[in-house]
């Protein structure tokens, strides 16, 4: 499954202590995302793919299929560990200056989702399921003379039986230096 054609410059593999790092934040039973495949774009950008998991949903009965909440939740997972990866391995155009140490003081306070819009064409299998992500663009401004970093995203989520999401977010890192 890849959202774009894009070609790839370098893959890295699940990093299990970075990703059960970046994981932390999360409840133990809202912790979707098992696996986590990196890779490098062209012009500093990124992409992960992503193998989840949901085996109780976190605040409803269950539905039998992936909602709203939780694409939103798997997205902030896959999102994070995203840039968390990339920060490691200095894959990102805007993020060259930041150590791991700087991703996690800013994770939480300073990296925001703007905005985000989801697309369901068919029911996907929340207790397995595939997803993607990618960084299409990041640009730096500063509004007011403060500095802030905008990144488009797209997404997508499928399952074996063809169940299939798909959407956009726009990232703000605030408090960007």
């Amino acid at each position: 499954m890849t959202v774009t054609g894009a070609a790839v410059l370098r893959t890295y593999a699940t990093d299990k202590a970075l990703l059960s790092r970046v994981l932390v934040p999360y409840k133990k039973h809202c912790r979707y995302l098992l696996t986590a495949e990196v890779s490098a774009l062209p012009d500093g950008l990124a992409r992960v793919e992503g193998a989840f998991a949901i085996s109780e949903s976190c605040y409803i009965e269950d539905t039998g299929h992936l909602n709203a909440v939780e694409v939103n939740i798997a997205y902030n997972q896959m999102m994070y560990y995203l840039v968390a990866k990339s920060v490691q391995e200095g894959l990102l155009a805007g993020l060259q200056s930041w150590t791991l140490e700087d991703f996690w003081a800013h994770q939480l306070p300073d990296i925001l989702i703007a905005r985000f819009t989801s697309r369901f064409q068919r029911p996907v299998d929340p207790r397995d399921f595939h997803g993607e992500m990618e960084l299409r663009s990041m640009d730096r401004r500063s509004p007011g003379g403060r500095p802030l970093l905008m990144a488009t995203t797209t997404y997508r989520y499928g399952d074996v039986q063809g169940g299939r999401c798909d959407g956009d977010a726009t990232l703000a890192f605030v408090n960007f230096t």
